[in-house]
């Protein structure tokens, strides 16, 4: 595969990569208050803590950028940002008194950023 197509072919990951990470975050919203019976359980938490860093893993491996690299997960906050504060109709799915919300937060941003700190240091540095 010449060069020219190996990087438009890399660019179009990183959008499907974008892409991804805004379904993500829209379908942990949503699911968000999940219960199992009468137990209050965030699965979409544990989908985050998963997801989030492996998104920017491949998006580092991609590109040596680090906005690139950092891009799914800034799409994913902002995206979950937006849709939490001003949901549909004027719901709030992301309400600040619940743990969930926290949780949501925490556990999508921290492995991701932590991720992220490991491919960069990995990557070599340009002056």
């Amino acid at each position: 595969m010449s060069e020219h197509s190996r990087n438009w072919v890399d660019r179009c990951t990183v959008a499907v990569l974008l892409f991804d990470a805004v379904l993500l975050a829209i379908l942990e919203l949503l699911f968000l208050p999940s219960y199992i019976g009468s137990v209050q359980f965030p699965v979409t938490v544990a989908l985050a803590v998963f997801t989030n860093p492996l998104l920017v893993a491949v998006a580092g491996r991609l590109s040596s950028n680090g906005l690139v690299t950092a891009g799914p997960l800034l799409v994913w906050f902002a995206t979950v940002v937006v849709f939490g504060t001003m949901g549909p109709g004027g719901d709030m799915l992301l309400p600040a008194e619940d743990w969930r919300s926290y949780l949501l937060i925490g556990g999508g941003t921290l492995p991701a950023a932590a991720m992220l700190g490991i491919i960069r240091g990995k990557q070599p540095r340009t002056r």
